[in-house]
């Protein structure tokens, strides 16, 4: 039996509990320390480097991170570790580093970036978890990762993230066309949905609540956001503000 109740009604800090002035910030371990001490989950995001290394970082480059212009499909994590992060002095950690580090003690939810090779940071992400004894699950844009899992590991639960992608320009309009309504989910049967609150209601989320599926939303910055979403659909990550109600 497939475990969703957790994705359901778990306060998940996304990436972490980061700060709005950047002096905690996210995907960092003391972002994870500070979702820890409060009982959150945690969702954070994985990309692949040239050498294989599984880095929690969200961007495909160093630009608005760590101020270097270099894309992580091209270093190694040698190259990197001893960036900072922002105004911290939090640097890059490995998904290894943060695995050992939250240690089974909170429920993850775990996106994976398509920038590199996809099938590279698949299969490195998985033999990294294989391992871990938490509570966990992965997501990701990108129809193609979600069916590696379903083809290699059917057994993993898997989400599919969305929205109707308005302000990028880079993503062409048949994509974007697909996307957001999930077109392609005959062939990747995601067990849950996590779909962009700025589109939130559409018709496309609203039927797959009517097909039973678990429908997540990205990112309440408010309580008042926070609220409508578990008023209509089943849970929300958030980020810049602390959730008064338990879900």
């Amino acid at each position: 039996m497939r475990d969703l109740e957790w994705i359901k009604t778990t306060l998940i800090a996304h990436r972490g509990l980061h700060t709005l002035d950047q002096i905690i910030p996210e995907n960092t371990l003391i972002a994870f320390e500070k979702a820890m001490e409060k009982g959150y989950g945690i969702e954070f995001d994985v990309n692949v480097l040239k050498d294989g290394t599984i880095v929690c970082f969200h961007d495909k480059d160093l630009n608005r991170l760590c101020g270097v212009n270099e894309y992580l499909k091209n270093v190694t994590f040698e190259e990197i570790k001893d960036l900072t992060i922002l105004k911290s002095a939090q640097k890059i950690p490995t998904l290894k580093t943060v695995l050992d580090f939250i240690d089974a003690k909170v429920p993850l939810l775990i996106e994976l970036k398509p920038y590199g090779n996809f099938e590279t940071l698949c299969s490195n992400f998985v033999d990294t978890m294989k391992d871990y004894k938490g509570v966990w699950a992965m997501h990701s844009f990108h129809p193609s990762i979600l069916m590696w899992f379903k083809k290699h590991h059917p057994e993993i639960v898997r989400g599919q993230i969305t929205e109707y992608f308005t302000d990028d320009l880079t993503i062409k309009k048949t994509t974007k066309f697909l996307m957001k309504r999930m077109a392609l989910n005959f062939l990747t049967k995601p067990d849950f949905i996590n779909y962009g609150m700025k589109d939130m209601p559409n018709r496309f989320i609203d039927r797959q609540m009517k097909k039973g599926r678990v429908v997540i939303g990205y990112a309440s910055t408010t309580q008042e956001q926070f609220d409508w979403m578990k008023a209509h659909y089943h849970n929300s990550v958030f980020e810049y503000f602390e959730p008064k109600n338990r879900p």
